[in-house]
């Protein structure tokens, strides 16, 4: 389960992915046209690793059904730079 950013406080996406590498990384270089590629969402702002997909679609979607100021939170509280996470999990 991740969220992505295009600049602080800007515009989020949540998604979940088995592979988030390889996804952060098809955001990045839009190989996907829709939303994230539009508005150049493109920055790994936050994300959790579970083991079961079921529990992370739930996790996705109380995410994505959460106020905009809780996800902000969630990147403030864990990544208070704002970094690009991308560049950390990469290596």
């Amino acid at each position: 389960v991740y969220i992505l950013f295009n600049k602080r406080n800007g515009t989020l996406y949540v998604g979940v992915t088995s592979d988030i590498v390889k996804r952060v990384y098809e955001h990045k270089n839009k190989f996907v046209p829709g939303f994230t590629s539009k508005y150049g969402v493109d920055k790994l702002g936050y994300y959790e690793i579970y083991d079961n997909i079921t529990l992370a679609i739930e996790r996705e979607k109380r995410l994505k059904g959460a106020s905009r100021r809780k996800k902000l939170e969630l990147i403030e509280i864990h990544n208070p730079e704002w970094l690009d996470l991308y560049y950390e999990i990469v290596e």
